[in-house]
């Protein structure tokens, strides 16, 4: 049976010669895994692979049917939105890869969460028009994203006192305090740096070990350094 959904990129494998496995998270189906055929060869004159980039947000007809197997095709793929700073500039790409990996590991259902996925799109379609102030855009985005996921927390010293029950975490009222501002305010407010840079590199450990006590693998993530980096 074939639906029509929104869908975003979470990451792909090579498979064959020419090839690809992709794995989207729709609107309409959760998260699916297609098979692609042809968008490796060298003989295509089109760029077929480019539209199956890490959160790149798709219009899609693909091929479903419940109770059966796991690995379906797609019949129709066109970019919904693109992208007009993300891939053009260096702090935003790395950025957006680090949050693509972060998805990866956490969207796991193969169900309808319509909620969830408009946040995601919502969320990068904003990142993308900031021209200012998004410094600390991937720290609001994940304490956003572990409401969709269950996990929110209530209020800074939450987040602090499950990190301190777990590992004797050391949290300094700079941390706590910023927590707190990021839970007071929603992306679609001006995101300003709040912190200083050299916080940054601290508070991405926090937060990666409050994702870790809920999702397992979040201390493997391979863009984290390159984040690191790029922050300070």
């Amino acid at each position: 049976m074939l639906y029509k959904t929104r869908g975003v990129v979470l990451n792909f494998i090579r498979y064959g010669d020419s090839s690809i496995i992709v794995r989207i998270y729709t609107a309409q189906l959760g998260l699916q895994t297609y098979l692609v055929n042809g968008v490796r060869s060298p003989k295509s004159r089109s760029s077929k692979i480019a539209i199956y980039q890490p959160l790149t947000l798709l219009d899609l007809v693909v091929y479903y049917q419940a109770d059966k197997q796991k690995l379906f095709r797609i019949s129709e793929a066109r970019c919904a939105a693109a992208y007009q700073s993300i891939p053009f500039d260096i702090h935003k790409t790395t950025i957006a890869l680090f949050l693509a990996e972060v998805l990866g590991k956490t969207l796991k259902e193969e169900s309808t969460n319509e909620a969830l996925y408009t946040f995601i799109e919502e969320s990068l379609l904003y990142f993308d028009q900031a021209q200012t102030d998004f410094d600390d855009f991937h720290f609001l985005f994940l304490l956003r994203l572990a409401v969709y996921l269950g996990f929110a927390p209530s209020n800074a010293e939450d987040v602090v006192g499950q990190l301190k029950e777990a590992n004797n975490f050391r949290v300094s009222q700079k941390h706590e305090l910023a927590i707190a501002n990021w839970l007071e305010i929603t992306l679609q407010d001006q995101i300003h740096a709040t912190i200083a840079p050299a916080w940054r590199g601290e508070l991405l450990d926090m937060l990666i070990d409050f994702y870790s006590l809920h999702i397992e693998g979040m201390q493997h993530l391979k863009s984290l350094e390159v984040l690191r980096e790029i922050a300070r």
